[in-house]
């Protein structure tokens, strides 16, 4: 296709398209895809993933916000349109409802190259829906990936720092870091490194005894306070000391605690004890 070297990235859309043919292979390897399988991918570009996850799932959903992209798109896979093994939809995927997908009647993988500034957005809203994927597969950015597993950034070993990404993450799967991705596997090349994570065993588990919302609160709450130590962040979320006094006694945590040091149990275990409290 001639257009492939002609269509240029657009910086407001963080658009980097991937070349390299490896991060590819791990990817669409990472997604253990089958031929019954139903994929979800979020902005497609000029379809180089596309293309791999259409030569081994049974149909393939890609979600394109770039106007200018859909023509090519709608061109180069005409076949796999019109046979309906691909469907391409134009559509801002922030304000994708994923429950729409359940008319599919089977489970769902989301795998794809997502811009970097909307990474966050995208785990949340794929995690924390009624409809979750069964497995995520998610080109991003390496630093982000690092401190999705909590590895120390120094190091490389687990046990760094959690975060608020961390905890949510490994509190609706199991996250694990597939391949680095350097930035000259793109084309415009981004200014860091990528890497491949995959998210497994993808559940709404984690949350059968504690209130989901309430947790998210106390855990938003305190990482925005994250200089403070816990019971000062309590104190304030609570607003009585000795309320916060309690149940971080309950809870079994030091009032001196910090954020970052605590576990998705812990955060569970204290969110129990606030609710009781109130």
């Amino acid at each position: 296709m001639g257009y492939s070297s002609n269509m240029k990235a657009k910086k407001h859309l963080g658009q980097h398209f991937l070349t390299s043919q490896k991060a590819l292979f791990d990817m669409v390897t990472a997604g253990n895809i089958h031929k019954e399988d139903l994929v979800l991918e979020i902005g497609p570009g000029k379809g180089v993933l596309t293309e791999k996850l259409l030569e081994l799932a049974g149909k393939v959903i890609a979600i394109e916000k770039d106007t200018d992209l859909i023509p090519l798109l709608k061109e180069k896979f005409a076949k796999e349109i019109e046979s309906g093994k691909l469907e391409i939809l134009q559509r801002d995927i922030l304000l994708f409802d994923p429950t729409i997908l359940k008319e599919y009647k089977k489970p769902y993988k989301l795998i794809a190259n997502i811009p970097y500034y909307i990474t966050g957005a995208i785990i949340e809203q794929f995690l924390s829906t009624s409809y979750q994927p069964e497995r995520m597969v998610l080109l991003i950015q390496k630093e982000v990936a690092e401190r999705i597993i909590a590895r120390d950034q120094k190091t490389g070993n687990l046990g760094g720092k959690q975060s608020v990404l961390s905890i949510a993450v490994s509190a609706y799967g199991t996250p694990k870091i597939i391949a680095k991705v350097p930035a000259g596997a793109f084309f415009p090349p981004p200014k860091v490194d990528s890497a491949i994570i995959s998210i497994e065993n993808i559940s709404l588990d984690f949350f059968k005894d504690v209130d989901e919302k309430l947790f998210f609160e106390i855990l938003k709450h305190c990482f925005n306070q994250k200089r403070k130590q816990l019971l000062g962040s309590l104190k304030d979320f609570l607003g009585e000391r000795t309320k916060a006094q309690q149940v971080l006694q309950q809870a079994d945590i030091p009032e001196t605690a910090r954020p970052e040091t605590l576990s998705k149990e812990d955060w569970k275990i204290l969110t129990q004890s606030i609710s009781v409290s109130n």
